[in-house]
């Protein structure tokens, strides 16, 4: 996802802890005996904010939040050893490769990972298929029109089915390259639970018209599909954020709804957001279910 220069100022300032600090992990929780953690993925795995960023792991155009679900899950744990690389806007060739911003450096995510390292958590794919970016296209004064529609799906193909397609050898060899670095480590893939639901949405509120938001819910179902392939082909732990997010998507009231929708502003916590990105309910969510695969819930 793409950052304005204006966003990327509020995370400078919205900042919360400093760069380098460690993140206190609770020594009297109970959990696997897990000693080196590392997070890996991108703005969903850094559960996107504006108003709790903290720049203790990545730099600031990063926006990863402070209360993620990977800290919350290294919290849980009492892991003496975590590194949480996520970073907005992150795709596959990011893991291997830097990713820079007006802000600051983010090193090649597979940099955090050693021989060491017994946990690994991995959230990617979304950036590869382009669908966060197409997301925006589908913004319409006209609840009548169909751009994402009009755009994407020529006769009869469908160009985002085949950029998930696409998608899924990359993130099997992003698994790959987890493996071979980190032989040891219990790797677990998440998808990205419904932000979008498959009856609709919800204009003007969510300014995208009925038909193009139906496809939308349908793509988030694809991505859904493709990643838990790549969890069973790669022989890693499958986190089903999916399953189970129904009644939660960005049309919903405050306190219901795990993600916000068009407007930057968010109830859960109350301040600036990320558009159509997982809020702090969408984020205890992930680590409650992340926690549950581990046992450790």
């Amino acid at each position: 996802m793409k950052f304005s220069r204006a966003l990327l100022t509020a995370a400078a300032m919205a900042a919360v802890l400093p760069a380098g600090s460690a993140y206190a992990a609770d020594d009297d929780a109970p959990g696997p005996g897990v000693a080196e953690y590392v997070a890996l993925g991108d703005s969903w795995a850094a559960d996107a904010t504006l108003s709790q960023i903290t720049t203790a792991f990545t730099p600031a155009n990063c926006v990863q939040s402070a209360h993620n679900y990977a800290k919350q899950v290294a919290a849980a744990l009492a892991v003496p050893v975590f590194r949480d690389a996520t970073c907005g806007g992150a795709v596959t060739a990011n893991m291997t490769a830097e990713q820079s911003g007006p802000l600051g450096t983010n090193p090649p995510q597979f940099d955090r990972l050693t021989a060491a390292t017994d946990l690994v958590t991995l959230e990617i794919g979304g950036n590869d298929a382009d669908l966060a970016a197409t997301v925006q296209t589908c913004v319409t004064p006209d609840p009548a029109a169909t751009p994402c529609l009009d755009k994407m799906v020529v006769g009869g193909v469908d160009q985002m089915s085949l950029n998930i397609a696409r998608a899924r050898t990359r993130v099997v060899d992003t698994v790959r390259g987890i493996q071979a670095r980190s032989p040891h480590a219990r790797i677990l893939l998440l998808d990205y639970f419904e932000g979008i639901g498959l009856t609709g949405g919800c204009f003007p509120t969510i300014p995208i018209s009925d038909p193009d938001a139906i496809w939308l819910g349908s793509k988030l179902l694809e991505l859904h599909t493709m990643l838990g392939q790549v969890a069973s082909t790669t022989g890693v732990e499958f986190v089903d954020t999916y399953d189970g997010s129904a009644g939660h998507d960005a049309c919903r009231p405050v306190g219901t709804r795990w993600v916000e929708g068009l407007v930057p502003f968010s109830g859960n916590p109350v301040g600036l957001a990320v558009p159509f990105h997982p809020n702090q309910l969408g984020a205890d969510y992930q680590a409650r279910r992340v926690l549950e695969v581990l046992g450790a819930s």
